[in-house]
């Protein structure tokens, strides 16, 4: 028997739609005790990721214990996405809208099910999606085929790390990348980041800072951090801002970081 048209296609978004449900109901149950509070995207005011308070947290642990290749997929594939916003980053809503972000080719590593990604293409704006899970760049597809500027992006399922793209880029957008990943990788991550982007290109980072953690991910970050790695590999910061627009429970706990790839030009 035949589904009614247009039913098929909805039926990857209700199937996602549940399980995030099913992610909020874990998150109400961790909110429950006394000492923390937690959001519907699984994080907390303080914000705390004590495992015996976050439920999700912890079984994102539990998963990663396989390796972070392997981790990730298992996380995507259980629905276990703490990190998952369901909507666009607020602050890249504001960007677009003000005009303040860049033009051209833009990467957004870690992307997820890709709603960034999908925000910030237009006709002047190609984005690429990069993420390790097959399952999350599954989502990503399945959730955005259909929307009128598909032609403006896509999704590969690639490895930060590894990955050789076609052409450099613009600007590389990252959050809840820096802070997942080990910090002993930081130092690859920033020449990675200066090895993709073009000469003069920006580096967008909403920066979520903590420093309770004795594990992760996520893992402890500081802008102390970010400069350290960055700084050697010429990038300078051009502003360091609080995000009055996080979300509510991560207010006070972001900071929005714009850098430029400077040119060290020859003395000789």
């Amino acid at each position: 028997m035949l589904s009614p048209p247009g039913v098929a296609n909805l039926l990857p978004r209700l199937i996602w739609t549940r399980q995030m449900a099913v992610n909020r109901l874990l998150v109400e149950s961790a909110a429950k005790s006394p000492a923390v509070r937690v959001d519907g995207a699984g994080e907390s005011s303080k914000p705390s990721r004590d495992p015996n308070l976050n439920p999700l947290v912890a079984k994102v642990r539990q998963l990663m214990s396989s390796g972070p290749n392997d981790g990730w997929e298992k996380c995507w594939e259980e629905g276990v996405t703490p990190w998952d916003l369901g909507q666009t980053t607020p602050i890249i809503s504001h960007l677009i809208q003000t005009g303040k972000l860049p033009e051209g080719r833009i990467l957004v590593p870690g992307c997820g099910t890709g709603y960034d990604v999908v925000a910030m293409a237009s006709s002047t704006r190609f984005v690429v999606g990069l993420d390790v899970s097959t399952t999350a760049i599954n989502k990503a597809k399945e959730l955005s085929s259909s929307l009128p500027n598909a032609r403006y992006f896509t999704f590969l399922e690639e490895d930060f790390f590894t990955w050789t793209p076609p052409e450099l880029f613009d600007v590389i957008f990252d959050y809840t990348f820096f802070c997942a990943i080990h910090p002993s990788m930081r130092s690859a991550w920033a020449s990675k980041v200066s090895e993709l982007l073009k000469p003069n290109g920006e580096l967008i980072t909403l920066m979520y800072l903590f420093d309770d953690q004795e594990v992760g991910p996520p893992y402890n970050t500081s802008v102390a951090d970010y400069l350290e790695v960055l700084n050697r590999v010429g990038f300078k910061a051009i502003s360091i801002v609080d995000n009055d627009l996080a979300v509510k429970q991560r207010k006070g706990a972001e900071k929005l970081g714009r850098w430029k790839k400077i040119l060290i030009q020859s003395s000789l």
